[in-house]
């Protein structure tokens, strides 16, 4: 093997650039070659592409986003998309191909697999944390450090004007973060896709929490729940409570990615060059149970990551 490719597909990840950095270092200690496809699968259906060196990825390890850039290319799921991106790595002779992303990005990545000798493999790196075959992804522990920040400042503006503050956090179909954010600021309610909300339920959560003395409070839910400015015009209309709502949108995916986002990054990218270079293909890596490993690509995208249950209870147990 003397070349590989690299590309950052779908929603960008705190910690993308720290997993390039260190695939390009890792590949190059080895005698490899690195090609760096820009905008996701985009740069593989215009043959988009630079050469990545140790030197081109220095001082990248502390920023967000991606220096490739990223996309979500609609040309690649059309019709004979996945055929065009295989002959793109043919044309360069790319032997092996690291996929930076989340789940959908893996999805590409394994129809892509079945047209390409190219050996391919995954680094799961995406917010939402929501790819079977790793406890934890590239990105998710800054995201869940960036909203608990702005969750603590709403905290105090709550208990200024003894309010009740709704905060949406991203999470279309998964709840991991609004989970884990939730837990980690002792929110009084979690909502998550997971588990269909019954209004009731946090009403009389919300009341019984007035009659304990409490005059403000959290509620944590991901944006697939439902429409969370109608639930706080609920809670208005059923309680004495002033509920105001706060979006925190994109800001969960930028920043510098935190310590521990830029370990796993490292770690993963370690073992993907090391997987190519055995000759194994179609595998993501992953962190379980704290160690790193590799699973199969297919089973990875037909399988869905459960969520701990179990955090929500003790979510609602320490708010009391």
């Amino acid at each position: 093997m003397k070349t590989i490719g690299v590309v950052t597909s779908g929603g960008d990840a705190p910690g993308m650039n720290a997993a390039i950095r260190a695939v390009v270092r890792i590949a190059y200690s080895k005698g490899l070659n690195v090609l760096g496809f820009e905008k996701g699968w985009e740069g593989l259906m215009s043959n988009t592409f630079r050469e990545l060196t140790p030197r081109s990825v220095g001082g990248i390890i502390n920023l967000g986003g991606t220096i490739l850039l990223t996309s979500r290319c609609q040309e690649f799921r059309a019709k004979n998309g996945t055929k065009k991106a295989a002959e793109t790595l043919d044309l360069n002779n790319v032997e092996g191909f690291v996929v930076i992303g989340g789940d959908g990005s893996f999805k590409g990545a394994c129809e892509l697999s079945n047209e390409t000798d190219a050996l391919i493999v995954g680094i799961p790196a995406t917010i939402d944390n929501d790819v079977f075959g790793t406890d934890e992804t590239i990105g998710f522990d800054t995201a869940v450090n960036t909203a608990v920040a702005e969750i603590d400042k709403i905290r105090d503006t709550a208990i200024s004007h003894e309010r009740i503050f709704i905060v949406e956090v991203m999470g279309r179909t998964r709840g991991f973060l609004a989970s884990t954010v939730g837990l980690t600021v002792g929110a009084e309610v979690i909502l998550v896709p997971e588990e269909k909300y019954n209004i009731e339920e946090t009403l009389k959560t919300i009341k019984a929490n007035t009659a304990k003395g409490k005059r403000s409070g959290i509620i944590v839910a991901a944006e697939g729940v439902g429409d969370t400015q109608k639930l706080a015009e609920e809670i208005e209309k059923h309680t004495d409570a002033d509920v105001k709502l706060s979006i925190l949108g994109y800001v969960q995916r930028g920043g510098n990615p935190t310590a521990r986002s830029r370990l796993l990054a490292s770690l993963f990218a370690d073992e993907a060059v090391r997987l190519l270079l055995q000759e194994q293909r179609s595998r993501i890596v992953g962190l379980q149970n704290g160690k790193i490993t590799n699973i199969d690509l297919k089973k990875s995208c037909e399988t869905r990551k459960p969520l701990d249950l179990s955090l929500l209870k003790l979510a609602r147990v320490l708010a009391t």
